[in-house]
C-alpha cells in the first residue's frame, strides 16, 4: 500500500475543501471525478487500496455506503476520515489506531476549523485537555517541564491526556508540535474569533491581549475543547509557558466550566 492520502468527493460544492486540504495535507493524491454517484463510487471502489488513508468529503452515511464491501481486516485497510461539507466535523471513521484516523481526523479538523470525533475507546477514555500558550520560539524541552509539573500538581500523568488545545498562531510553533509528535498527543488549535466569541476565562491578561488579540490563551482553549468537566488547573505559568487542564467529565456529576 502506498503511503499517500486520498481525498474523495461526491458533490462539486466540496471541490474547495478538496483543493484545501490537498495543500496542506502532506503526501496527498486528491482525486475528484465528476458525474453521477454510480462512476464515481466505481472509480472509488477501484483506487480505494492504493492509499494508506481517505479523507471523505461528505455525509457520514454516504461514506459508510462508499466503504461497504471495501474492508478486510483493520491492520491492512486504510484509515478513514469523514469531514461534512460544512467542515464541522471530521470523523475518525475506519482504522482509528491501526490506520491512523485518529491523527488525521485532528489534522484535518485543524485545517478546516472542524470539530475533530474520535469514538476509539483508548482515546474517548481520557479525560484531561491541556490549554497550553506559550512564547514564542518556545523549547520541547521547557514545555515537557511545565506540563509534567502542572499534570503531577493535579495528579494525573501524560497517559491521561486526550488532546492539547491552543490557539492557531501558536499552533505553528515547531518547539509545540514537536512535543505533541513525541508524545503521540493530537494538537488541536482554535481561532482568535472563536476564543473571543466564548472566552471563559478567570485570568484575563493584558499582555496576551495587546500581543494576540484575546483575553487569555490557555484556559479559553481548555474549555473551548470539552463541553462537559471544569478546571482542576486554572492556570499556571512556567518558563514562559502557561498550561490549564480540564478534567472532562464522562459520566456527568461536574458543573460545566468551572471557572467562577
Amino acid at each position: 500500500m502506498n503511503h499517500r492520502i486520498g481525498i474523495w468527493t461526491v458533490r462539486e460544492e466540496a471541490g474547495a475543501i478538496a483543493r484545501h486540504l490537498a495543500a496542506e495535507l502532506p503526501g496527498q493524491d486528491r482525486r475528484h471525478v465528476s458525474g453521477d454517484a454510480g462512476s464515481n463510487s466505481e472509480t472509488f471502489s477501484r483506487i480505494f487500496g492504493n492509499h494508506s488513508q481517505w479523507v471523505l468529503v461528505m455525509a457520514t452515511g454516504i461514506a459508510v455506503r462508499y466503504l461497504n464491501g471495501k474492508l478486510t481486516h483493520k491492520s491492512e485497510d486504510p484509515g478513514v476520515v469523514v469531514l461534512d461539507d460544512a467542515c464541522r466535523f471530521s470523523i475518525s471513521l475506519v482504522g482509528g489506531h491501526e490506520g491512523g484516523a485518529n491523527e488525521l481526523a485532528y489534522r484535518v479538523a485543524e485545517i478546516t476549523s472542524a470539530v475533530p470525533v474520535v469514538t476509539t475507546a483508548t482515546e474517548a477514555i481520557k479525560p484531561l485537555v491541556l490549554g497550553v500558550g506559550c512564547r514564542k520560539a518556545i523549547q520541547c524541552d521547557r514545555l515537557d517541564g511545565a506540563i509534567r509539573d502542572a499534570l503531577a500538581g493535579v495528579q494525573h500523568s501524560l497517559s491521561d491526556v486526550r488532546e492539547l488545545v491552543t490557539v492557531d498562531v501558536k499552533g505553528r510553533e515547531p518547539g509545540l508540535r514537536e512535543w505533541c509528535e513525541a508524545y503521540g498527543i493530537p494538537l488541536r488549535t482554535f481561532t482568535r474569533q472563536q476564543i473571543n466569541e466564548r472566552h471563559w476565562t478567570g485570568h484575563p491578561s493584558e499582555w496576551v491581549w495587546e500581543n494576540l488579540g484575546v483575553p487569555a490563551v490557555s484556559e479559553p482553549c481548555a474549555l473551548l475543547a470539552a463541553h462537559r468537566g471544569s478546571l482542576i488547573l486554572r492556570k499556571e505559568i512556567k518558563d514562559g509557558v502557561t498550561v490549564s487542564i480540564l478534567k472532562d467529565q464522562l459520566h456527568g456529576g461536574e458543573k460545566r466550566h468551572g471557572i467562577t
